[in-house]
């Protein structure tokens, strides 16, 4: 019998990459998210990364020996990506200026995932409501982000599931639905369309066999990656567009 194919998490990480570079590019060459097919096609491919980076955060609370450090790493990163995410695509740096969506990236959400979840297993010395208030806040305060609360909740919820991943595949489903639904009524029904890719994580995810991988390096790779594609494609933008903003 021909053994079943098994991923680790470097090569998933990896799908995940390729995935986001193929998404962002399109976003330089076809802005806007245009009904033609090849835009489309492509972006389709992009949904893949996203599921795949919450689920890699929960994986890497788990596993962390420090979790403090691993905090640090995804806040260090959140701020240089942030000045990185708004050169890629023409957005002033401060988050209060122009739209309410996509005014920072999408590692904001991922750090403030982690910190809400240290700071379910490690409450601060205040009353339960005010931390309750104080998480809530957080939450919140990835709206203005790409991806917005949604990675943050879809990540809350897939934490208490690890090892099951259809009940991993419900959370990113049901958060999915829910930022589709309001892209569909407030910013591009294409865009809300396009997200029904999300679903072709679940095979991806499948045959993920619970190892890290040999390349020790790996861990640094997204990190060191995702802003550097971002001014990458600021350059491209520039040259392209001139210094316009490609979000609007």
């Amino acid at each position: 019998m021909k053994e079943k194919i098994k991923l680790n998490a470097n090569t998933l990480k990896v799908i995940a990459i390729i995935a986001m570079t193929i998404d962002h590019f399109t976003d330089i060459f076809y802005p806007g998210f245009p009904s033609e097919p090849t835009p489309i096609a492509l972006h389709f491919i992009g949904r893949l990364t996203a599921p795949i980076m919450w689920f890699f955060v929960c994986e890497g609370y788990h596993y962390t020996k420090n979790a403090k450090k691993y905090l640090q790493r995804l806040g260090i990163f959140a701020i240089i990506s942030h000045f990185a995410y708004c050169f890629g695509f023409g957005i002033p740096l401060n988050p209060f200026v122009g739209g309410i969506f996509n005014r920072t990236s999408v590692m904001y959400p991922l750090f403030i995932a982690v910190l809400v979840l240290y700071l379910s297993d490690h409450p601060l010395n205040i009353p339960k409501q005010l931390q309750f208030v104080l998480q809530v806040f957080l939450v919140l305060s990835a709206f203005p982000a790409d991806w917005s609360c949604i990675a943050v909740l879809a990540i809350l919820g897939m934490y208490p599931k690890r090892g099951n991943l259809k009940g991993q595949m419900f959370e990113i489903i049901q958060w999915t639905f829910w930022y589709g639904l309001v892209s569909f009524l407030f910013v591009s029904k294409t865009y809300a369309l396009i997200l029904i890719g999300v679903l072709m994580v679940y095979p991806v995810l499948y045959f993920y066999n619970g190892q890290r991988g040999k390349a020790k390096w790996m861990k640094w790779f997204f990190y060191v990656y995702y802003p550097l594609h971002l001014i990458v494609l600021g350059i491209l933008r520039v040259l392209i567009y001139g210094n316009v903003n490609l979000t609007v």
